[in-house]
């Protein structure tokens, strides 16, 4: 990532004195909750092999999780549950998740940037970045902080709905997913607003 501190150098020489980075993972799946993830990173901190989490493999996404947590000056992970996005839908549940990581900051932040192109409602200003996962040191943080937070919690719900398989394929819509699915009806994490199309109307 040729210099990837940019957008936060540019939010400091603007003023602001803690920037953070958002992300989020769990968007497209059909079970679990959606999560978020705020980070700060010390200004100028290089971590090697720090990118998009979607280009990494799990034991490089694990592992950086860990540097990033014990040096951030701050993080905050959080999500929004699979009712909440029936509720209220995936966009606004994705919100919910990136306000609540953002609050969790402490020390918290001034100035946000967002990966995407749609600014959710925060307590703080900030801007959106497109591909900021692989433009931006902090929103790539946040995006391996959520997707490894996020990881391990369906490794922990395959657990309890062992015959969903969900550590496989984490509650994303793959041929063995759907195939269960089909087999064995929707369980009280599945996000019943995603199925109708697999299951049809009467299951939602």
């Amino acid at each position: 990532m040729t210099d990837g501190f940019l957008f936060e150098q540019t939010a400091l020489q603007n003023g602001y004195t803690a920037v953070c980075g958002i992300d989020e993972a769990g968007r497209g799946p059909l079970a679990g909750p959606v999560f978020a993830a705020a980070v700060i990173l010390p200004e100028g901190l290089v971590i090697e092999g720090l990118d998009d989490s979607k280009k990494l493999t799990e034991k490089k996404r694990e592992a950086l999780f860990d540097i990033i947590t014990k040096e951030a000056v701050s993080y905050g992970i959080a999500f929004a549950t699979e009712k909440e996005i029936d509720e209220i839908n995936i966009l606004q549940a994705t919100y919910l998740a990136m306000g609540r990581a953002c609050q969790k900051l402490d020390p918290p932040a001034d100035y946000a940037l967002i990966d995407g192109n749609r600014m959710p409602p925060l307590p703080i200003p900030g801007e959106t970045v497109v591909k900021g996962d692989s433009r931006s040191y902090s929103i790539a943080a946040a995006s391996i902080l959520a997707k490894v937070s996020r990881d391990r919690l369906m490794v922990e719900i395959d657990k309890l709905y062992p015959e969903y398989r969900f550590a496989k394929h984490k509650g994303y819509g793959t041929k063995l997913h759907r195939e269960l699915l089909l087999e064995y009806g929707p369980c009280p994490v599945h996000r019943r607003s995603f199925l109708t199309k697999i299951l049809g109307e009467g299951h939602g």
